[in-house]
Protein backbone atom coordinates (compact mmCIF):
# COMPACT_ATOMS: atom_id res chain seq x y z
CA UNK A 1 0.00 0.00 0.00
CA UNK A 2 2.92 2.58 0.79
CA UNK A 3 4.64 1.62 -2.46
CA UNK A 4 1.16 2.92 -4.04
CA UNK A 5 1.32 6.00 -2.57
CA UNK A 6 4.38 6.73 -3.17
CA UNK A 7 3.82 5.70 -6.95
CA UNK A 8 0.76 7.57 -6.89
CA UNK A 9 2.74 10.84 -5.14
CA UNK A 10 5.43 10.88 -7.83
CA UNK A 11 2.52 10.56 -10.80
CA UNK A 12 1.04 13.46 -9.83
CA UNK A 13 4.26 15.58 -9.15
CA UNK A 14 4.98 14.66 -12.71
CA UNK A 15 1.48 15.60 -14.39
CA UNK A 16 0.89 18.70 -12.74
CA UNK A 17 4.67 20.16 -13.37
CA UNK A 18 5.84 18.84 -16.79
CA UNK A 19 1.88 19.79 -18.20
CA UNK A 20 2.14 23.38 -17.02
CA UNK A 21 5.82 23.81 -18.60
CA UNK A 22 4.19 23.84 -22.08
CA UNK A 23 2.59 26.99 -20.61
CA UNK A 24 5.53 28.77 -18.98
CA UNK A 25 7.98 27.08 -22.31
CA UNK A 26 5.99 30.16 -24.26
CA UNK A 27 7.68 32.75 -22.45
CA UNK A 28 11.34 31.68 -23.11
CA UNK A 29 10.76 32.09 -26.79
CA UNK A 30 11.73 35.10 -28.36
CA UNK A 31 14.75 37.34 -27.64
CA UNK A 32 16.89 34.63 -26.07
CA UNK A 33 18.30 32.16 -28.79
CA UNK A 34 16.59 28.03 -28.07
CA UNK A 35 19.57 26.89 -27.89
CA UNK A 36 20.69 29.20 -25.16
CA UNK A 37 17.39 29.60 -22.64
CA UNK A 38 17.99 25.84 -22.69
CA UNK A 39 21.73 25.95 -21.57
CA UNK A 40 20.72 28.61 -18.69
CA UNK A 41 17.97 26.26 -17.61
CA UNK A 42 19.58 23.10 -17.29
CA UNK A 43 22.83 25.00 -15.99
CA UNK A 44 20.63 26.00 -13.09
CA UNK A 45 18.96 22.66 -12.81
CA UNK A 46 22.65 20.87 -13.02
CA UNK A 47 24.06 23.10 -10.29
CA UNK A 48 20.92 22.27 -7.63
CA UNK A 49 21.31 18.91 -8.04
CA UNK A 50 25.67 19.02 -7.71
CA UNK A 51 24.92 21.31 -4.24
CA UNK A 52 21.73 18.70 -3.27
CA UNK A 53 24.40 15.98 -3.99
CA UNK A 54 27.00 17.18 -2.42
CA UNK A 55 25.02 17.96 0.82
CA UNK A 56 23.79 14.32 0.80
CA UNK A 57 27.30 13.38 0.76
CA UNK A 58 26.23 10.95 -2.16
CA UNK A 59 28.57 9.03 -4.14
CA UNK A 60 29.73 10.68 -7.49
CA UNK A 61 31.37 8.30 -8.90
CA UNK A 62 30.58 6.32 -11.78
CA UNK A 63 32.45 4.00 -14.08
CA UNK A 64 33.91 5.20 -17.81
CA UNK A 65 31.11 3.17 -19.35
CA UNK A 66 28.44 4.28 -16.66
CA UNK A 67 29.31 7.84 -17.77
CA UNK A 68 28.93 6.82 -21.27
CA UNK A 69 25.49 5.80 -20.83
CA UNK A 70 24.56 8.74 -18.33
CA UNK A 71 26.05 10.73 -21.87
CA UNK A 72 23.79 9.32 -23.96
CA UNK A 73 20.69 9.57 -21.60
CA UNK A 74 21.61 13.77 -21.61
CA UNK A 75 21.78 13.70 -25.27
CA UNK A 76 18.46 12.30 -25.82
CA UNK A 77 16.39 13.28 -22.72
CA UNK A 78 18.18 16.66 -21.13
CA UNK A 79 19.42 17.97 -24.97
CA UNK A 80 18.00 17.05 -27.98
CA UNK A 81 14.57 15.88 -26.91
CA UNK A 82 13.95 19.60 -25.63
CA UNK A 83 15.51 21.50 -28.72
CA UNK A 84 13.12 19.48 -30.96
CA UNK A 85 10.04 20.55 -28.43
CA UNK A 86 11.14 24.24 -28.24
CA UNK A 87 11.86 24.26 -32.05
CA UNK A 88 8.21 22.57 -32.76
CA UNK A 89 6.00 25.22 -30.91
CA UNK A 90 7.82 27.91 -33.36
CA UNK A 91 5.94 26.51 -36.45
CA UNK A 92 2.72 24.65 -34.04
CA UNK A 93 0.31 26.19 -31.19
CA UNK A 94 0.91 24.74 -27.85
CA UNK A 95 -1.88 22.57 -27.82
CA UNK A 96 -0.67 20.92 -31.14
CA UNK A 97 2.82 20.26 -29.77
CA UNK A 98 1.18 18.45 -26.51
CA UNK A 99 -1.14 15.93 -28.64
CA UNK A 100 1.72 14.97 -30.97
CA UNK A 101 4.00 14.48 -28.05
CA UNK A 102 1.73 11.74 -26.67
CA UNK A 103 2.74 9.73 -29.04
CA UNK A 104 5.86 8.88 -27.03
CA UNK A 105 3.34 6.33 -25.05
CA UNK A 106 2.96 4.02 -27.65
CA UNK A 107 6.65 4.87 -28.91
CA UNK A 108 7.70 3.43 -25.31
CA UNK A 109 5.25 0.36 -25.40
CA UNK A 110 7.09 -0.47 -28.72
CA UNK A 111 11.12 0.17 -27.66
CA UNK A 112 9.70 -1.80 -24.18
CA UNK A 113 9.08 -4.71 -26.21
CA UNK A 114 11.71 -4.08 -28.83
CA UNK A 115 14.89 -3.39 -26.39
CA UNK A 116 13.91 -5.31 -23.21
CA UNK A 117 11.57 -8.20 -24.58
CA UNK A 118 8.63 -7.46 -22.37
CA UNK A 119 5.26 -8.83 -23.11
CA UNK A 120 2.20 -5.87 -23.02
CA UNK A 121 -1.24 -6.28 -21.90
CA UNK A 122 -3.28 -5.76 -24.51
CA UNK A 123 -5.28 -3.78 -22.53
CA UNK A 124 -2.31 -1.34 -22.23
CA UNK A 125 -2.10 -1.11 -26.05
CA UNK A 126 -6.32 -0.05 -25.59
CA UNK A 127 -6.00 2.10 -22.72
CA UNK A 128 -2.66 4.08 -24.76
CA UNK A 129 -5.05 4.19 -27.97
CA UNK A 130 -7.98 5.45 -26.02
CA UNK A 131 -5.79 8.43 -23.97
CA UNK A 132 -4.59 9.39 -27.53
CA UNK A 133 -7.84 9.44 -29.02
CA UNK A 134 -9.00 11.60 -26.24
CA UNK A 135 -6.15 13.90 -26.98
CA UNK A 136 -7.19 14.19 -30.14
CA UNK A 137 -10.96 15.02 -29.31
CA UNK A 138 -9.95 17.25 -26.88
CA UNK A 139 -8.15 19.57 -29.47
CA UNK A 140 -10.08 18.26 -32.47
CA UNK A 141 -11.53 22.26 -33.66
CA UNK A 142 -7.63 23.06 -33.86
CA UNK A 143 -6.41 19.72 -35.63
CA UNK A 144 -9.47 20.46 -38.03
CA UNK A 145 -8.82 23.57 -39.31
CA UNK A 146 -4.78 22.21 -39.78
CA UNK A 147 -3.25 23.30 -42.89
CA UNK A 148 -0.06 21.46 -43.38
CA UNK A 149 1.85 24.03 -44.93
CA UNK A 150 5.63 23.31 -45.29
CA UNK A 151 5.69 25.05 -41.65
CA UNK A 152 3.38 23.03 -39.83
CA UNK A 153 4.67 19.73 -41.26
CA UNK A 154 8.11 20.79 -39.98
CA UNK A 155 6.60 21.24 -37.04
CA UNK A 156 5.27 18.11 -36.73
CA UNK A 157 8.11 15.95 -37.55
CA UNK A 158 10.25 18.04 -34.66
CA UNK A 159 7.78 17.37 -32.07
CA UNK A 160 7.51 13.60 -33.42
CA UNK A 161 11.48 13.40 -33.46
CA UNK A 162 11.46 14.97 -30.16
CA UNK A 163 9.15 12.24 -28.72
CA UNK A 164 10.92 9.85 -30.03
CA UNK A 165 13.96 10.93 -28.64
CA UNK A 166 12.58 11.25 -25.64
CA UNK A 167 11.64 7.57 -25.44
CA UNK A 168 15.04 6.45 -26.61
CA UNK A 169 15.94 8.20 -23.71
CA UNK A 170 13.39 6.33 -20.91
CA UNK A 171 15.03 3.17 -22.58
CA UNK A 172 17.98 4.20 -21.28
CA UNK A 173 17.16 5.30 -18.39
CA UNK A 174 15.27 1.42 -17.36
CA UNK A 175 18.67 0.30 -18.60
CA UNK A 176 20.76 2.23 -15.74
CA UNK A 177 18.03 1.66 -13.33
CA UNK A 178 18.46 -1.93 -14.02
CA UNK A 179 22.33 -1.68 -13.60
CA UNK A 180 21.51 -0.27 -10.18
CA UNK A 181 22.36 3.28 -11.16
CA UNK A 182 20.97 5.58 -8.17
CA UNK A 183 18.82 8.33 -9.99
CA UNK A 184 19.80 11.62 -8.49
CA UNK A 185 23.31 11.01 -9.35
CA UNK A 186 22.58 10.13 -12.33
CA UNK A 187 20.70 13.36 -12.73
CA UNK A 188 23.31 15.38 -11.29
CA UNK A 189 25.67 13.97 -14.05
CA UNK A 190 23.08 13.89 -16.87
CA UNK A 191 21.99 17.36 -16.64
CA UNK A 192 25.79 18.73 -16.55
CA UNK A 193 26.56 16.43 -19.49
CA UNK A 194 23.19 17.81 -21.32
CA UNK A 195 24.41 21.54 -20.53
CA UNK A 196 27.53 20.63 -22.21
CA UNK A 197 25.60 19.61 -25.65
CA UNK A 198 23.66 22.80 -25.57
CA UNK A 199 26.94 24.82 -24.95
CA UNK A 200 28.30 23.25 -27.95
CA UNK A 201 25.10 23.40 -30.06
CA UNK A 202 25.03 26.87 -29.21
CA UNK A 203 28.48 27.48 -30.07
CA UNK A 204 28.54 25.84 -32.96
CA UNK A 205 25.52 27.91 -34.34
CA UNK A 206 27.19 31.36 -33.80
CA UNK A 207 24.48 32.16 -30.93
CA UNK A 208 24.94 35.27 -28.53
CA UNK A 209 24.76 34.13 -25.15
CA UNK A 210 21.96 37.21 -24.21
CA UNK A 211 19.50 36.84 -21.25
CA UNK A 212 16.26 38.84 -21.09
CA UNK A 213 15.61 40.70 -17.73
CA UNK A 214 11.82 40.32 -18.66
CA UNK A 215 10.36 39.36 -15.31
CA UNK A 216 8.49 36.53 -16.97
CA UNK A 217 11.45 35.21 -18.64
CA UNK A 218 13.19 34.97 -15.48
CA UNK A 219 10.28 33.45 -13.50
CA UNK A 220 9.51 31.01 -16.32
CA UNK A 221 13.27 29.82 -16.28
CA UNK A 222 13.44 29.14 -12.80
CA UNK A 223 10.55 27.07 -12.97
CA UNK A 224 11.34 25.30 -15.88
CA UNK A 225 15.34 24.51 -13.99
CA UNK A 226 13.81 23.63 -10.57
CA UNK A 227 10.42 22.14 -10.93
CA UNK A 228 10.48 21.25 -14.77
CA UNK A 229 14.01 19.21 -14.60
CA UNK A 230 15.63 18.44 -11.16
CA UNK A 231 11.70 17.86 -9.38
CA UNK A 232 9.90 16.38 -12.32
CA UNK A 233 12.83 14.21 -13.95
CA UNK A 234 13.49 12.98 -11.07
CA UNK A 235 9.93 11.85 -10.14
CA UNK A 236 9.38 10.65 -13.67
CA UNK A 237 13.00 8.66 -13.67
CA UNK A 238 11.71 7.13 -9.83
CA UNK A 239 8.41 5.72 -11.95
CA UNK A 240 10.01 4.70 -14.42
CA UNK A 241 12.58 2.06 -12.24
CA UNK A 242 8.86 1.35 -10.34
CA UNK A 243 6.28 1.20 -12.80
CA UNK A 244 7.84 0.63 -16.16
CA UNK A 245 7.94 2.77 -19.28
CA UNK A 246 4.62 1.77 -20.84
CA UNK A 247 2.68 2.48 -17.81
CA UNK A 248 4.97 5.68 -16.27
CA UNK A 249 4.97 7.29 -19.90
CA UNK A 250 1.13 7.51 -19.64
CA UNK A 251 1.93 10.58 -17.81
CA UNK A 252 2.50 12.06 -21.08
CA UNK A 253 -1.21 11.49 -22.08
CA UNK A 254 -1.89 14.03 -19.22
CA UNK A 255 0.15 16.98 -19.69
CA UNK A 256 -2.43 18.76 -22.37
CA UNK A 257 -5.57 18.16 -19.84
CA UNK A 258 -3.25 20.55 -17.20
CA UNK A 259 -2.22 22.71 -20.38
CA UNK A 260 -6.42 23.25 -20.57
CA UNK A 261 -6.89 23.28 -16.79
CA UNK A 262 -4.37 26.63 -16.60
CA UNK A 263 -5.49 28.04 -19.84
CA UNK A 264 -9.42 27.78 -18.17
CA UNK A 265 -7.80 29.84 -14.85
CA UNK A 266 -5.40 32.23 -16.74
CA UNK A 267 -6.50 32.59 -20.50
CA UNK A 268 -10.01 32.53 -20.61
CA UNK A 269 -10.23 29.05 -22.06
CA UNK A 270 -13.61 28.06 -22.54
CA UNK A 271 -15.33 24.74 -22.08
CA UNK A 272 -17.48 22.52 -24.72
CA UNK A 273 -18.76 19.03 -25.56
CA UNK A 274 -14.57 18.23 -27.32
CA UNK A 275 -13.30 19.41 -24.05
CA UNK A 276 -15.83 17.41 -21.99
CA UNK A 277 -15.39 13.83 -23.95
CA UNK A 278 -11.62 14.13 -24.17
CA UNK A 279 -11.53 14.29 -20.72
CA UNK A 280 -13.54 10.97 -20.44
CA UNK A 281 -11.57 9.31 -22.80
CA UNK A 282 -8.55 10.47 -21.27
CA UNK A 283 -9.06 9.07 -18.18
CA UNK A 284 -10.84 5.96 -19.04
CA UNK A 285 -7.81 5.56 -20.65
CA UNK A 286 -5.59 6.11 -17.97
CA UNK A 287 -7.57 4.16 -15.39
CA UNK A 288 -6.97 0.76 -18.15
CA UNK A 289 -3.30 1.40 -17.94
CA UNK A 290 -2.93 1.71 -14.26
CA UNK A 291 -5.18 -0.52 -12.94
CA UNK A 292 -3.69 -3.80 -11.32
CA UNK A 293 -5.39 -5.81 -13.14
CA UNK A 294 -2.97 -8.81 -11.95
CA UNK A 295 -3.30 -7.99 -8.34
CA UNK A 296 -6.85 -7.26 -8.36
CA UNK A 297 -7.21 -10.99 -9.64
CA UNK A 298 -4.76 -12.34 -7.09
CA UNK A 299 -6.69 -10.31 -4.01
CA UNK A 300 -9.62 -11.95 -5.13
CA UNK A 301 -8.40 -15.67 -5.32
CA UNK A 302 -7.18 -14.97 -1.98
CA UNK A 303 -10.36 -13.71 -0.45
CA UNK A 304 -12.12 -17.33 -1.97
CA UNK A 305 -9.52 -19.44 -0.70
CA UNK A 306 -10.52 -19.39 2.75
CA UNK A 307 -14.47 -19.67 1.65
CA UNK A 308 -13.55 -22.87 0.00
CA UNK A 309 -11.61 -24.53 2.80
CA UNK A 310 -14.40 -23.69 5.51
CA UNK A 311 -16.86 -25.09 2.82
Amino acid sequence: MQSTMKNMLLYLITVLIWGSTWFAIEFQLGEVAIEVSLLYRFAIAAGLMWLFCWWRKLNMHFTLRQHGFILLLASLNFALNFLFIYQAQQYLTSAMTAIAFTTMLLMNIINTRLFFGKPVAKRIYFGALLGIAGIVVLFWPDLDGIDLTNASLLGLLLILSGALSASFGNMVSVRNSRENMPIMQVNAWGMLYGSLVLLVTALFKGHSFNFSTEPAYIASLLYLAVFGSVVAFASYFALLKQIGPEKASYTIVLFPLVAVVLSTLFEGFHWTGYTFSGFALVLLGNAIVLTPVARIKALLLARRQPQAVGQ
